[in-house]
């Protein structure tokens, strides 16, 4: 999932970014409010972290007008505060989740993805296509029963495809989703890295499950879908 983190503790806004990305989040990081709700509003995210007392546009009021503007991107709260009616506030203002400081970054992972579950209205954290099948929690993907050992960056760009099955992405989209930065038209990481999870997961004469659109992008198969998509 692609998050954007709002946090003015550098400390702890490393440690939070440092975690998210070891589980293959990719993280926009914002120490300042307005720069943050600059992102949320002209960025697609799969999840929001506001800390709540930071410079500039505080947690509260990003969330308030994110949803004022009608954008239901899930958002979890975290606050040094223990007061029930902050808590209160957040959640009568659309939050979906409130971490109070301190926590761990696992508890802080778990959340989001049950957040992301929730607004994709699934129950359980699975992605399967065929007989591919990725657990969101574990990490662990299989095919036709068979363990497949995947990078963190083969996990992300396999699972950011699964998401969406019969979507075409641009390899801008891809790049920009998975590694966070901005396309080169001169390099092939996108195109090497889709050769490397079709090496570990397809077999000769079976339809591919990562179709290539010809100057466009790449794809996941839609026509053998099954089981639950989660986010």
């Amino acid at each position: 999932m692609k998050i954007l983190v709002l946090e003015d503790d550098k400390k702890l806004a490393g440690l939070v970014r440092k975690g998210l990305e070891a589980q293959g989040f990719v993280v926009d990081y914002c120490a300042h409010g307005d720069d943050a709700f600059a992102l949320a509003t002209t960025r697609a995210y799969d999840a929001l972290v506001l800390d709540i007392m930071v410079p500039g546009r505080d947690g509260l009021s990003i969330l308030r007008n994110l949803r004022e503007r009608g954008v239901q991107v899930p958002v979890v709260l975290i606050t040094a505060r223990t007061a029930l009616n902050e808590r209160l506030e957040g959640l009568n203002l659309g939050a979906d989740d409130y971490l109070t400081k301190p926590f761990f970054v696992d508890e802080l992972i778990a959340r989001l993805h049950a957040v992301a579950r929730r607004a994709k209205g699934t129950a359980t954290p699975m992605l399967e296509n065929g007989d591919v099948s990725v657990n969101l929690m574990t990490r662990e993907v299989r095919r036709g029963g068979e363990s497949v050992d995947l990078t963190t960056r083969e996990f992300a760009l396999l699972t950011y495809l699964l998401r969406s099955p019969g979507q075409t992405f641009t390899r801008a989209q891809i790049c920009e989703h998975v590694w966070n930065y901005h396309f080169d038209p001169g390099t092939n990481l996108v195109d090497v890295y889709v050769q490397r999870i079709r090496r570990k997961l397809e077999r000769p004469g079976e339809p591919s499950l990562i179709e290539t659109v010809r100057g466009v992008g790449y794809r996941a198969r839609a026509d053998t879908v099954a089981g639950n998509v989660a986010p």
